[in-house]
């Protein structure tokens, strides 16, 4: 037996969406779990669901199917963007965000804090996530729990979770916010919420790199087995702190430091989102003890950092050290100081 979740318009399974139990033989209605479980249990990724539609909503989703390969979609998202993208109007899309912010699942004080709080936003929101074993295959999974005093950005809010949660780092870090348009959401927004969407997307994605940072650092064998950078470190001498590079020169690997979360945390960011030529980062730590400021976290407070990244290109050095700086988001309010010497390839 095998029961799906169909995609729910205002509590009202969507046509073309809602599948069937194959128990009972009708279509089921699902909404998330009233309240945040203790133990966060992971949640799978979801199975495709089956579409029972007409010929001509067959087709539409078959065409919307194909132009959403290049934003490399979790099979959740790409499932609710095509739903979302088959609403005919605003109104109900408008609808459906609002039922989705009502059954997303409460959270304790301990989640509305500042180092969870997303910048740029309209409405206040607080986001934060777990990285577990997903039991069926080993891999480490991130499930995301948030929550906002404004409704519509609620259920934005609820729409990533959902879509997120079940995946790998990797997995969310590939995906492209242009998907909101795709889904037609962006018409239901106004700039500043639209903007709110995106700075949401952007810090659940560096969280998830932060957790998989965490638990390189602390020296955990069985996690560094499962983590595609520990089985990369293996694989090299560990005699540097400078990242490699492939044969293409694009940075794709760095040795971790145990007990070093900020250091692994920062290598992991900017590898992963400015696909570097050349990064080094050195930690100065040790040379500000007993300076102001040296404690930072876990006595990881003083950096320099060397990058070179195509995506520095047209830049002034003030907008190289603000990408940087909003790339590491939390990293910079824990540590004391970052010092960046940033260049494009043309000027190396």
């Amino acid at each position: 037996m095998r029961t799906t979740k169909p995609f729910l318009i205002a509590g009202i399974p969507i046509a073309g969406f809602a599948a069937l139990s194959y128990q009972s033989g009708y279509a089921t209605a699902w909404a998330p779990p009233s309240s945040l479980s203790s133990s966060l249990p992971i949640r799978q990724p979801p199975t495709p669901l089956t579409s029972h539609s007409s010929p001509s909503t067959t087709a539409l989703q078959s065409t919307s199917s194909t132009d959403l390969e290049s934003l490399h979609l979790t099979p959740e998202l790409t499932m609710m963007t095509n739903a979302f993208a088959s609403i005919p109007d605003e109104k109900t899309r408008h609808k459906q965000l609002l039922y989705m912010a009502s059954k997303l699942p409460d959270v304790g004080d301990e989640v509305r804090v500042k180092e969870n709080k997303v910048p740029g936003c309209l409405s206040t929101v607080f986001v934060d996530c777990v990285l577990e074993k997903n039991d069926e295959d080993g891999e480490y999974v991130v499930n995301y729990f948030g929550d906002s005093d404004g409704l519509l950005t609620k259920g934005l809010l609820a729409l990533l979770i959902r879509g997120l949660s079940g995946c790998t780092p990797q997995q969310i870090n590939e995906v492209d916010a242009q998907f909101i348009q795709a889904a037609k959401i962006s018409q239901t927004l106004t700039p500043g919420r639209n903007n709110g969407f995106l700075n949401m997307l952007a810090v659940m994605k560096r969280k998830a790199l932060e957790k998989e940072g965490e638990l390189i650092g602390s020296g955990d064998d069985e996690v560094n087995g499962k983590s595609d950078y520990a089985v990369e470190k293996r694989e090299q001498d560990a005699t540097t702190t400078t990242a490699t590079t492939t044969e293409q020169e694009i940075v794709t690997t760095f040795t971790p430091i145990d007990n070093k979360p900020m250091y692994n945390t920062i290598l992991t960011t900017l590898i992963t989102v400015l696909k570097p030529t050349s990064i080094t980062l050195t930690d100065n730590s040790d040379q500000h003890a007993g300076h102001a400021g040296s404690k930072g976290f876990q006595g990881e407070s003083h950096f320099a950092l060397e990058v070179t990244a195509e995506a520095f290109e047209g830049l002034s050095l003030v907008k190289r050290h603000k990408l940087i700086y909003m790339l590491l988001g939390e990293v910079m309010q824990k540590i004391h100081a970052l010092e960046i010497k940033a260049k494009s390839p043309s000027e190396v």
